[in-house]
């Protein structure tokens, strides 16, 4: 029997690897292989541990702790899965990845992302071997033409294009440039590729650098994805063992080497001009364009960029067609995409599916809802240069112009779920206060008008707001956008333009009546205790971190506003919902 247990950053913190020593301690000595994978997306139901019989059949046993090792260990030796029931994964669950389509995320908690044997196994390193050998880079970009392939990174901008711009280029040497700098809070598709398929992006990295004419590729990841950047070097090193990467590759006289280069965090080097700054030692700032990247880039050298996903798409449509690919998705956007499903929904984690589904089919039909069964209020999607698209547009299908057309944008898939108890000024506010803290501070537009437009939204959130701010927040907003040099100027004020767009009357409230709809502005609310319903089980009064409640055992209890610090302590803990924000 095979048992993997899930590895990816997500498991690890719930537990895997203690449940994995253990595992290991206790199946030492019989004939059972224990291996790891990375994330398979059910981030929600980590730690996970798949059984596979000499048959292929799969048994998945999820949350599992270092309590459950001894009984799987006897159910390994005895045959016995009857002691495995509370474990094993519902068929609700199951629904999570059957509702998916899967490229891009295809070996992701499959195979062991540090042996090179399991990719080479499930088909690795096939495409490569059938672009060398038999098409021209020519051939390649056309294929890639043909698929569709749009940039997985945000923009959305034809990959073909990208690739035929620098492959006309005659300057040498030529690079090739993976974006791994994932800085969008929520998001952590790249992430999960790198550490569960590193070997998949090594090849979708080098079909593209066979195609433009590239010597040499960077990945520029962020050193905080330590997992990530362990798992790619030993990759990099099995592949350069196996010929795969190095002198003259599989003997087809085409060379090509490939580094890492650790990012320090900085979220406006996911500009790819900015990465380029950074990549050569420099502060990571923009650059005017033109010219563009695919004639003056890394070192003013031929360079293309592309993120994560993007090149784990290719060694698929080099090796199934550029048709196949495009027959999914819809016209204008072709294919499948990840999303990185988080915040209030009930099953968080990895989801890719095709384009042309609706919000409503990730979020209530992959998603199962919104957690604790609240109303759904918005997603942000895009992140910090996203925007918020409300419960009336659910129905929204995903692909690149029909998200556009809402204020928001595809991004790199962050999508963040919102349910009724979330303030969407504050919402605004906080991608707006990450936005100005990101700014690289080059261009003025960028530099001071978000930080004027964060003044004026604390102020609104801290119950200072005054008649007029909706509309200076509009008129920054059309400044900034016109004038910011970079993309995350430009978009940075996209979260405010949906949120006044769609929810404007949370703004008003916040302004005129001094109320925040949602309750959670701690300047705009207070706290009092239902008389009619407090039991006087004095849980409240012991846990408030100020002594501000006070009452006798089985009485009523009152809270003081003048010593409350609206810290909601009290309504967390009180079992009887006695406690009320006003």
């Amino acid at each position: 029997m095979k048992i993997v247990v899930g590895q990816g950053s997500c498991g690890i913190a719930a537990g895997a690897g203690r449940v994995y020593d253990a595992l290991a301690q206790a199946l030492s000595g019989t004939a059972h292989e224990l291996t790891i994978a990375g994330c398979i997306g059910m981030c929600y139901l980590e730690p996970i541990v798949d059984l596979y019989e000499e048959s292929g059949a799969l048994t998945r046993l999820v949350r599992v702790q270092e309590k459950d090792v001894p009984t799987i260990a006897r159910a390994v030796e005895t045959g016995d899965r009857n002691a495995l029931a509370a474990l094993v994964i519902t068929d609700d669950d199951k629904a999570f990845l059957d509702q998916q389509t899967r490229i891009a995320l295809r070996h992701c908690g499959v195979i062991n992302p540090e042996k090179i044997e399991d990719y080479l196994a499930d088909g690795g390193y096939s495409s490569i071997r059938k672009v060398l050998a038999s098409m021209s880079p020519e051939d390649v970009i056309e294929t890639i033409k043909v698929s569709g392939l749009k940039g997985r990174g945000g923009a959305g901008f034809p990959t073909w294009f990208k690739w035929n711009a620098a492959r006309k280029e005659q300057a040498k040497p030529k690079y090739l440039i993976c974006n791994a700098d994932e800085g969008d809070p929520g998001a952590f598709m790249d992430r999960a590729v790198i550490e569960g398929d590193p070997h998949n992006l090594i090849e979708g990295m080098l079909i593209a650098a066979y195609a433009i004419g590239a010597s040499e590729m960077v990945v520029y990841v962020r050193a905080e994805y330590p997992l990530a950047v362990k798992r790619l070097r030993n990759a990099i090193r099995q592949a350069e063992e196996q010929g795969f990467l190095g002198d003259n590759i599989l003997d087809s006289g085409f060379s090509c080497r490939m580094r890492i280069k650790e990012g320090a965090g900085a979220f406006v080097c996911g500009e790819e001009t900015a990465l380029i700054e950074s990549l050569e030692g420099q502060r990571g700032m923009p650059r005017l364009k033109p010219p563009f990247p695919a004639a003056s880039g890394y070192w003013h050298k031929p360079s293309n960029i592309n993120n994560v996903e993007t090149f784990a798409n290719v060694p698929w449509i080099l090796l199934n067609g550029g048709e196949a690919f495009a027959a999914m998705g819809t016209p204008d956007s072709k294919g499948t995409k990840v999303f990185a499903l988080t915040g209030k929904i009930k099953k968080g984690g990895l989801v890719e599916i095709p384009m042309g589904k609706t919000l409503r089919d990730v979020i209530f039909g992959i998603g199962g809802g919104i957690r604790d069964d609240k109303e759904f209020k918005a997603v942000q999607m895009g992140g910090p240069s996203g925007g918020c698209i409300p419960a009336e547009k659910l129905d929204t299908i995903i692909d690149y112009k029909a998200l556009g057309a809402t204020g928001a944008i595809m991004g790199s898939g962050g999508m963040v779920v919102m349910d009724e108890t979330t303030c969407m000024v504050e919402m605004a506010r906080f991608f707006l206060d990450f936005t100005t803290k990101e700014s690289c501070g080059k261009c003025v537009h960028c530099r001071l008008g978000t930080k004027r437009m964060l003044e004026i939204l604390t102020r609104i959130v801290n119950g200072e707001g005054k008649e007029g701010d909706i509309e200076l927040l509009e008129e920054l907003c059309a400044s900034i956008k016109d004038g910011a040099l970079c993309g995350l100027g430009q978009t940075a004020p996209n979260p405010v333009l949906t949120t006044i767009r769609y929810f404007r009357n949370e703004y008003e409230a916040h302004i005129r009546e001094k109320k925040c709809p949602a309750h959670q502005c701690a300047a705009l609310i207070s706290y009092r205790i239902d008389p009619n319903v407090c039991t006087g089980c004095t849980l409240c009064a012991r846990n408030c971190p100020v002594k501000a409640i006070s009452g006798e055992v089985k009485k009523p209890h009152v809270i003081d506003p003048e010593i409350c610090i609206k810290c909601g302590k009290c309504k967390a803990v009180c079992r009887f919902g006695a406690v009320l924000v006003d």
